[in-house]
């Protein structure tokens, strides 16, 4: 059994930003026009939470029988995993924003949050996929060294996936952080020029 794991690593990654860029820009969206009114979130709230509530990997099989490809199909049960939350969690931390009196990093720490729990609920899509119908990728290559009894490879692949979880959850509260110190010091200089 010869594997690179690099390649699978890439191979995992093109799959998870395919699938979840697209769903957080568009989840994004949708979310901050459903959480600007108060109605509007209380009514979208109950009816997103149905699809939301669905594992993503349940949806594999029918999309599987409509694109007939299992890279397209992938990506689109990834941009159905991430859309769904990035949605619901958007859409509540606009409202945490509306109540703490517009105030920006309760606005960028709920927004950010969002973005963290779709793209967790995304990677672990990602290798369950790979696990069911991947050739290529960490999913893929724990379950085919399951299959070959390789112990050695099983590790690896756990681990890279872990870091890899690890560094995209660190970059995106790395992201987060910056911003907000981004527009504290802007306010801070627009302040500071109005004094004077």
């Amino acid at each position: 059994m010869e594997h690179n794991i690099f390649l699978d690593v890439l191979s995992s990654l093109q799959r998870l930003f395919v699938g979840y860029i697209p769903a957080a820009i568009l989840g994004g969206f949708i979310g901050y026009l459903i959480g600007i009114n108060g109605t509007i979130y209380q009514i979208c709230r109950r009816i997103f939470q149905i699809p939301h509530s669905i594992p993503p990997i349940a949806l594999l099989p029918i999309a599987l029988i409509i694109f007939q490809e299992s890279e397209a199909a992938t990506a689109i049960v990834i941009f159905s995993a991430s859309l769904w939350s990035m949605i619901v969690n958007t859409a509540i931390g606009m409202r945490h924003f509306y109540r703490q009196y517009n105030h920006f990093r309760a606005a960028i720490f709920h927004t950010f949050h969002a973005l963290k729990v779709s793209i967790w609920v995304a990677w672990f899509t990602v290798i369950a996929i790979e696990m069911l119908v991947g050739t290529k990728g960490l999913g893929s290559l724990a379950w085919d060294a399951y299959k070959a009894g390789n112990a050695n490879y099983i590790i690896q692949s756990i681990i890279y996936i872990g870091v890899i979880g690890c560094l995209l959850d660190q970059l995106l509260d790395l992201s987060g952080y910056l911003l907000v110190q981004f527009i504290s010091a802007g306010k801070k200089s627009a302040q500071e020029n109005n004094k004077k």
